[in-house]
């Protein structure tokens, strides 16, 4: 599957206005077009072509059964980055980044099982034993912990990609990422640096419709890879069923002498093979009789 793109709805989302172009950074010179009123125009024609590069390589991560991790932590984005993320079950970071999320992320993921089981204990009615307190403590713990990891809390391993918006806002999560080789998708404006980005989505990071347009396109590249997981997972279950019922047919392997010749071996037939006749038979006994007569006179010269 692929996605459309098109120029004429990224610049209804403002997706082409860059910043002043006194906080440009030079390295984003390639994906600049032009410049127009002291602020930098955006080539949207590159944007198209990254977005689609960014789609794809998304929806394989997801398909080969690995997760995206959105992170939009400033105001513009949180609320956009959270119910994408939501909606096609990946997982999100949209309020303060803690450091070692990902290069730490043992420690964090004792955090996460300690926030699941309060949430665990709260559901079963647990704290309605304690004092209003110690209820309360709790409380106030859950919430603590639900503001900084409610996103992250069923991430059982590191993500397979990281997406970013605005990496000038998220420089630890994208130096995490680096350093553990995890791919970084990013929707980065003229201002920002470029370095250490993987999949660049060159485009206006502060406007709200900039923002919904392309993590709504990186939410449906995932769609895509999960659709296609489930296919894929759906045909493994089809092909072991149908291994382990011709297996069954099959059945175990029968063991049968030969009668002919001397140093008589063992071979094996299938379960379909046709019993020795009654001639095989007689045969085979004859051999037998004859190999006994044979051990008794080589005994007794």
């Amino acid at each position: 599957m692929t996605v459309e793109v098109q120029v004429k709805d990224m610049l209804e989302a403002g997706v082409h206005f860059g910043h002043q172009t006194r906080r440009w950074n030079p390295k984003m010179r390639p994906y600049i077009f032009a410049a127009r009123d002291g602020i930098h125009i955006i080539d949207l024609d590159q944007t198209a072509s990254l977005a689609r590069d960014a789609y794809k390589f998304v929806a394989d991560t997801v398909a080969l059964g690995n997760s995206i991790l959105f992170v939009g932590t400033k105001k513009q984005a949180k609320d956009v980055v959270e119910s994408e993320a939501k909606r096609v079950g990946q997982f999100y970071v949209s309020n303060r980044w803690l450091g070692g999320m990902l290069t730490n992320f043992r420690t964090i993921r004792q955090s996460i099982d300690r926030l699941n089981d309060l949430v665990e204990k709260r559901e079963k009615g647990e704290l309605e034993k304690l004092t209003k307190k110690e209820a309360l403590q709790i409380e106030r713990e859950i919430e603590k912990l639900e503001f900084s990891l409610g996103g992250i809390k069923m991430m059982k391993k590191i993500p397979g990609a990281v997406f970013l918006i605005d990496p000038s806002s998220e420089i630890i999560a994208k130096k995490e990422a680096n350093k553990l080789g995890i791919p970084v998708i990013a929707l980065i404006d003229t201002n920002s640096d470029p370095e250490g980005i993987d999949y660049i989505i060159p485009g206006n990071d502060d406007a709200i419709r900039s923002i919904q347009y392309f993590s709504k396109i990186i939410a449906d590249a995932c769609e895509d890879g999960n659709r296609r997981r489930e296919i894929s997972l759906r045909e493994q279950e089809a092909q072991a069923a149908e291994q382990a019922k011709e297996q069954k047919f099959k059945g175990p392997a029968i063991r049968e002498k030969k009668i002919t010749g001397r140093g008589r071996a063992w071979v094996a037939r299938g379960a379909t093979a046709e019993a020795a006749s009654d001639a095989d038979a007689e045969q085979f006994a004859k051999v037998k009789v004859e190999e006994t007569t044979e051990a008794g006179s080589d005994q007794n010269p």
